[in-house]
């Protein structure tokens, strides 16, 4: 089937939100690179393969510089006016090219080495502790996202970052309405209080330094670089949001795995010391984002034998190339024993999660922690309807009998 610029993009309504794999496996045979266009009416062009999402993730021609989206986006005369979304959240390194990507990650990765994040384990397993603590005294009925699976990363995040404990829930509310579907306005509204109290934050730990990371960041320096006021607010803003919904969502979509394959759980039950194994296939299976972040082409680029022109933006799909039967045998089927490496729901090449140590140790602490302390917990009625995101893939509710 040939896809050209003049074929009529794809709708990503309800029904993908809700069930992205149910798109993806018919696109990966028949439109494995494909037009789309998203709840923004933005249209891009959409990559679902395995072997294609690998190439592309790592592909130097596929740029993230954000500076230039208003120019592209002004260019699609089919898609949204360009708006500008609180810029000082915008200059991370996911956002960046080589060299600025270079440095920004620089500056920041040596506080998300393996070590350094071992070290958390202890607080990590006392935080999950207490929570189940408090689901066990909640119940017998509770929502597992507002109990446990939200408040475990966020707590952990904030405490690494040094973000007082007040302001949390607002930045829970904001998280969600500028990862969702909402309409312009409202996004707008919940980046710029972001924005606006990150950037306090961050002249706070100017003025006032801790023994937190975001201290750290402020007065990081390597080979007599450092970053500026707003590079240091767009980077607290991308550790804060990647640093809690990633968990949030591997926790949620995992457990809901587990609560409806009696098998896999009792398997998991049974041999505690491969939930980090069965962690890895939680991401690969139901992982917590769908599309990875924009990228747009700086020339013609060819995946599966359509060329995308240059100038396009384009969309990778993690959930579509983690369910390539090409790359996983029975890649529809749960199992925790399954060998998940290759997945790529962190991402792949230069911009490859930075805080993937961490969620995995969330993750590995978190499935330890409930499968311990509920080992008879159940689905109290229906999962809430999965957010309308491009980008996240979650729950809104997951109603549990503890």
């Amino acid at each position: 089937m040939t896809t050209t610029q003049d074929t009529e993009p794809l709708r990503l309504d309800d029904a993908f939100f809700q069930d992205p794999d149910a798109l993806y496996r018919e696109l990966r045979v028949d439109r494995p690179v494909t037009r789309a266009t998203g709840p923004n009416d933005l249209s891009f062009w959409m990559i679902t393969r395995y072997a294609d999402a690998r190439a592309a993730l790592n592909d130097r021609r596929l740029a993230k510089d954000a500076r230039r989206i208003p120019e592209l986006l002004a260019r699609h005369e089919d898609g949204p006016p360009a708006r500008a979304l609180a810029e000082s959240l915008v200059q991370h390194m996911l956002n960046a090219d080589p060299p600025d990507h270079t440095r920004l990650r620089k500056l920041v990765g040596r506080a998300f080495t393996m070590r350094a994040i071992a070290r958390l384990r202890p607080r990590i397993e006392q935080i999950a502790t207490g929570l189940a603590d408090t689901m066990a005294a909640a119940g017998p009925e509770v929502d597992l996202l507002d109990e446990f699976a939200f408040p475990l990363p966020m707590t952990v995040i904030c405490e690494i970052l040094g973000v007082p404990q007040g302001r949390r829930e607002d930045f829970r509310q904001w998280s969600n309405t500028l990862l969702s579907g909402a309409a312009d306005q409202e996004r707008e509204a919940a980046a710029a209080a972001m924005a606006t109290f990150l950037a306090e934050l961050v002249a706070d730990k100017s003025a006032h330094p801790g023994d937190d990371m975001l201290s750290e960041i402020v007065r990081a320096s390597e080979d007599g670089d450092s970053l500026s006021h707003a590079e240091t607010t767009a980077m607290a803003f991308l550790l804060l949001v990647a640093g809690h919904e990633t968990t949030v969502n591997l926790i949620g979509n995992g457990m809901l795995a587990l609560l409806r394959d009696p098998g896999q759980r009792a398997r998991l039950q049974a041999d505690p010391d491969g939930i980090p194994n069965a962690v890895e296939e939680f991401l690969r299976y139901d992982g917590p984002v769908n599309l990875a972040t924009f990228r747009f082409t700086t020339e013609p680029v060819e995946y599966s034998g359509i060329t995308i022109p240059a100038d396009e933006f384009v969309l990778v799909s993690l959930i579509g190339a983690n369910r390539d039967p090409e790359r996983y045998a029975d890649a529809e089927r749960l199992d925790v024993e399954r060998d998940a490496s290759g997945h790529l729901a962190f991402g792949y090449g230069i911009h490859h999660c930075v805080g993937a140590p961490l969620a995995r140790l969330e993750g590995e602490i978190a499935f330890r922690t409930l499968l311990e302390r509920f080992p008879d917990m159940a689905l109290a009625g229906e999962p809430g309807a999965y957010r309308e995101s491009t980008l996240i893939h979650g729950l809104t509710r997951l109603p549990v009998r503890v």
